[in-house]
């Protein structure tokens, strides 16, 4: 009647009562309730209307509902805390996208991110953008979108980050360490320190060049039909920030690095990079005639490695040290 209304929409419960025998409002029905909070408003719920269909009295009625109401605070509390460390460990996720040709491209990822409650998008050369193709496919994901960093190079979108995972298909010259998406989603929660972890996704049409693969840290291999493996970027990324979101609300049983260990961001590594090609060069070691892939080795032995800040400080004190063995000696040849 008018004055026991409840709004309701569309949601399963997790098991079916069954009509066999008494189910107690509270203890059954209240708990699979509070889960659907945000789908059951209850308006105006008079207890004595209820009396006579349970053949119990107002007073029991009242303290049913009582204690209902609090089941419902108690598991509210409790999702907002879940949901509060969830995204406390999704905030340093950056996507970056490099590329895009199509502005629906971007607002379809903009959706997938915040459907899985990562915010962080950063665009490199993007074709056509801001566009209205990209809000239209954004379907209220607006705020990911407004938010979103436009820049020109591969290397701006990295500033800041410790850790680079690029999104490719399997490499046939040189192999790279490369994950599957959930033992990257893993790799991605456990780095330590307060910069982000970025992902990279290339142009739509060729995915990232050589060139932005040697930024990464490791690549990302999405497992598909061998028959038929084409995925749009806004797919790749919703599965990738799928298991991001499993991965931050699995079991937190990872494997801790030193207390004394400190990421090195990219752009301290390139640093490095530029520093050990001189080096080499200076030293005799790399003939800038036939270079063939020694760099390209070098990098994956580091990234691989993944050096701290120590270490780092080490390296480029030794490629330092043999820098001014190697011009000491050429001015004794000298004199």
């Amino acid at each position: 009647g008018q004055n026991c209304v409840v709004r309701e929409e569309s949601f399963d419960f997790p098991y079916n009562f069954g009509l066999t025998g008494m189910v107690h409002f509270t203890d059954e029905i209240m708990p699979v309730l509070a889960g659907y909070r945000y789908g059951v408003d209850v308006l105006q719920l008079a207890a004595h209307d209820l009396t006579g269909l349970f053949g119990c009295r107002d007073r029991d009625i009242h303290m049913w509902m009582r204690h209902g109401r609090q089941l419902m605070d108690l598991k509210a509390a409790q999702d907002n805390r879940s949901d509060s460390a969830v995204a406390d460990q999704l905030r340093r996720i950056r996507i970056v996208l490099i590329g895009t040709t199509h502005p629906g491209n971007i607002g379809a990822t903009a959706r997938a991110m915040k459907v899985m409650g990562i915010s962080k998008l950063y665009l490199v050369d993007p074709l056509k953008y801001p566009h209205a193709d990209a809000t239209a496919r954004a379907a209220g994901a607006d705020d990911v979108l407004k938010n979103a960093r436009v820049v020109e190079t591969t290397e701006e979108a990295l500033e800041g980050c410790s850790l680079v995972l690029g999104t490719s298909a399997r490499l046939r010259s040189l192999s790279m360490p490369q994950l599957n998406v959930r033992k990257a989603a893993e790799v991605a929660l456990s780095e330590q320190g307060d910069q982000d972890v970025a992902v990279l996704f290339g142009r739509e049409r060729h995915g990232l060049t050589n060139e932005q693969m040697q930024l990464c840290h490791q690549l990302v291999h999405i497992e598909t039909n061998p028959e038929f493996g084409s995925l749009n970027i806004a797919q790749a990324v919703q599965l990738v920030t799928y298991e991001m979101r499993m991965a931050a609300l699995g079991p937190s049983g990872r494997a801790a690095p030193p207390l004394d260990w400190e990421p090195v961001d990219v752009g301290q590594m390139e640093y490095f990079y530029q520093h050990l090609e001189q080096t080499v060069l200076d030293i005799g070691f790399l003939n800038p005639e036939q270079p063939k892939k020694l760099m390209m080795r070098l990098r994956r032995l580091f990234n691989r490695a993944r050096p701290d800040q120590n270490e780092i400080n080490i390296l480029r004190g030794i490629l330092s040290a043999a820098q001014y063995a190697k011009s000491g000696s050429e001015e004794n040849k000298t004199d």
